[in-house]
């Protein structure tokens, strides 16, 4: 593998050319990508939502996702005050034949909550301007009852500010608490070797933190939707604690613990064929190994490079001498924003220099490398949210697949080691062709199972469609790979390489050694021409790895009949959803 370029661009563009190129591939940083903006309503080419509830009036805004490859230049949103308000367009949209689509702060990737194109009879319901309560319960054990459009900066904050904490949650702090649950929002977390589990913590999804949660659901008694509080040893509530948006949540409770200082180290100087090993030559800087020191552990590998960005957390409840004091959270500035060097990069490449891919994957380890040094902020140190949260809305923009691949510890070496052996050998195969589909990193997060027990609430049941609950008939899986390969919109060839990729996944780890589920937020479905558009993968594959292994109570088809029983006119759906959840 070489540092190298193979080549050299055919001509040098100009920086204008450079800056068309960027915003004509994709929206990569916060100057060229908003997530929503507001629109002149006077000849929108959408119809207004007729007669909405009192005191609620609608606007048009554009939607765009994280990667900008979802985007909508109309669509009529509102922002409702109270679950009340929800309530009363729930029923409005019932009569009126509308559908409301419960709205965050648009960071994801897929189509769960809006499909792109021109929407008619939808309504975003944005969470993020009154939905926002939270209030922390103290005592042992701990709680916080929060509404679902809070962001995740905003209630770690609370927590902390009262004490307490979770083990483990999604690197970006704009996202709302209602979208990560939605998807079973994870970060990176396992026992190090000899830990024990911290009452009120979970080294699962923040879903499984739950203990209740109300929702918008349809009552057919009275033929009216209205708020219905469900507990989590209900096993009602399953489907809805990780919902994919078919569901609407309007407040939730989740048990925590107390609060940790953490240790995060950097490390780059780790060649990436020693820490991506197989098992049986595998070194004191192996993936696993770290793993096993501390349990909570991330690797980002830039294609054609030789080292990864690999971060350590460890817990550390005093200031190690040489490490920082991180007071808040963001503290690598050098990700938030490209370098002039990568964009000038990355420009040549959008405009067809494909060859310069490699040279703008060392560049990107090469600012990571510098910028680490030059902040110092390769030994971190702090509370626990301000090591964990490090993606700000200004990070270039990617697209990305995700799967989580169930499987027991020991083996953790073994799945990361088979991955980086294929994705190396089908990069290089695909560069020997002149094909680079490839250049954003490949990201590495281990986290445990979901185990209901976590929330200490007697009878707790299992969240349904979470991608990493847990299999009775193998109680030896015991954790989750978390794999993600990404790159920037529209890389030629880079929805073959993802369909080719995850056809190889779900083959390679199965039977007895390994599960694969989809990571809900990210890409899967793969058609060789788009993501989410494989029939037999939404139809057939990924529903089945909700039947095989789990009761039948609450499995996938159990999770599909709830959700449609609490919303049987599909006011809480899109198209993508009703082909999926059938």
């Amino acid at each position: 593998m070489s540092e190298q370029t193979s080549g050299t661009a055919a001509s040098e563009p100009n920086r204008r050319a450079v800056i068309g190129g960027l915003a004509g591939a994709a929206a990569l940083t916060a100057l060229q990508w908003t997530p929503a903006f507001r629109v002149e309503s006077a000849d929108a080419a959408v119809p207004a939502p007729p007669g909405l509830p009192a005191g609620i009036s609608a606007y048009l805004q554009a939607y765009r996702n994280w990667s900008g490859e979802i985007r909508v230049d109309e669509v009529w949103t509102c922002a409702p005050t109270t679950p009340a308000q929800v309530v009363s367009l729930a029923n409005w949209a019932r009569a009126q034949g509308w559908k409301l689509r419960a709205k965050g702060y648009s960071h994801n990737w897929s189509p769960l909550m809006i499909q792109p194109g021109t929407p008619t009879n939808i309504l975003l319901v944005d969470t993020t301007k009154h939905l926002t309560a939270v209030t922390v319960n103290s005592g042992s054990p701990a709680s916080v009852t929060a509404q679902t459009g809070v962001s995740m900066l905003t209630l770690l904050t609370a927590l902390e500010n009262a004490g307490y904490g979770v083990t483990a949650t999604p690197a970006p702090g704009d996202l709302s608490l209602g979208g990560v649950l939605a998807i079973d929002g994870h970060g990176t977390a396992v026992p190090k070797t000899g830990e024990t589990l911290t009452p009120g913590h979970t080294f699962g999804s923040l879903s499984n933190l739950i203990l209740s949660l109300t929702a918008v659901v349809w009552d057919p008694g009275t033929s009216q939707y209205k708020l219905r509080t469900f507990q989590r040893n209900d096993l009602a509530i399953g489907p809805l604690l990780v919902n994919l948006g078919r569901a609407f949540v309007t407040e939730v409770t989740l048990r925590v613990g107390a609060n940790k200082r953490l240790r995060c180290q950097s490390w780059f100087n780790i060649n990436v064929d020693e820490m991506f090993a197989p098992p049986a030559s595998a070194t004191g800087n192996s993936f696993a190994s770290f793993v096993n020191q501390t349990g909570r552990v991330e690797a980002i590998w830039f294609p054609f490079t030789l080292v990864p960005w690999l971060k350590v957390w460890s817990v550390s409840p005093s200031k190690p001498f040489f490490a920082k004091t991180a007071n808040g959270p963001y503290n690598y500035p050098f990700s938030d924003f490209l370098s002039e060097d990568a964009a000038d990069l990355l420009g040549q490449i959008t405009a067809g220099a494909a060859n310069l891919t490699p040279t703008f994957c060392n560049t990107q380890m090469g600012v990571v490398g510098s910028g680490l040094i030059v902040t110092g902020s390769w030994d971190l140190w702090g509370w626990s949210k301000n090591t964990m949260l490090y993606i700000k809305p200004t990070t270039m923009r990617v697209t990305a697949n995700g799967y989580a691949i169930l499987t027991k510890r020991a083996d953790i070496q073994k799945v990361v080691s088979e991955f980086y052996t294929y994705y190396k050998n089908s990069l290089n195969t695909y560069a020997n062709q002149g094909r680079y589909p490839m250049n954003g990193p490949l990201e590495i997060r281990v986290t445990g199972l979901d185990n209901p027990a976590d929330a200490q609430f007697a009878g707790a049941v299992h969240p349904t469609l979470s991608a990493i609950r847990n299999r009775a008939d193998h109680p030896e899986w015991d954790v989750a790979v978390w794999l993600d390969i990404l790159t920037v919109p529209g890389t030629p060839y880079s929805q073959q390489f993802y369909r080719e990729t995850e056809q190889w996944v779900f083959a390679n780890y199965s039977g007895t050694y390994a599960q694969v589920r989809p990571e809900w937020s990210k890409g899967w479905g793969y058609s060789g021409t788009a993501a989410w558009a494989d029939a037999t993968m939404l139809t057939t594959t990924v529903p089945n790895q909700y039947r095989t292994g789990v009761p039948a109570g609450n499995n996938w088809d159990s999770a599909v009949s709830l959700l449609n029983q609490y919303d049987p006119h599909k006011v809480f759906s899109n198209g993508f959803l009703n082909s999926l959840l059938v």
